[in-house]
């Protein structure tokens, strides 16, 4: 065998080890949106994804869950676009947060109701304001 030829006569300076793995789906995103290169550029997804973030805080928190949605790729991938990063991991805790203490507080009233908060059920409770406030009799 010659010093100049190689012993692996293979073209592709860079083989791919693993034929069957698709060298892209484990790659980072080349997009920060779920839209692709149909959607915002780097700059503006720090933009929105802040704007997003610091609204949620303003009884907006349905705005974390666009966030989470709309930078999927971001939240997906720990190592892409760190600038836009903290704001959607920020978003999808602070939804995360949210959502239990609203389920927790709706399943507090649905489950324990009366037996759980006794006497003071009926001024929590909001079904009977009309008659509270005299609003069911037309007199």
């Amino acid at each position: 065998m010659e010093a100049s030829q190689s012993p692996n006569n293979n073209p592709n300076p860079n083989p791919n080890p693993n034929p069957n793995r698709n060298p892209l789906s484990s790659s980072v995103p080349v997009w920060p949106t779920i839209d692709g290169p149909l959607g915002l550029s780097e700059e503006e997804s720090v933009n929105y994804a802040r704007r997003f973030y610091k609204f949620g805080f303003a009884v907006l928190p349905l705005l974390w869950a666009v966030n989470c949605f709309y930078f999927w790729p971001v939240l997906r991938h720990s190592h892409s676009f760190p600038r836009i990063r903290p704001y959607v991991v920020g978003s999808a805790v602070g939804f995360t947060v949210f959502t239990a203490l609203l389920c927790s507080w709706a399943l507090t009233f649905a489950i324990g109701g009366e037996r759980l908060l006794g006497p003071v059920w009926n001024q929590l409770v909001m079904y009977n304001l009309a008659d509270r406030l005299g609003l069911t009799s037309w007199s």
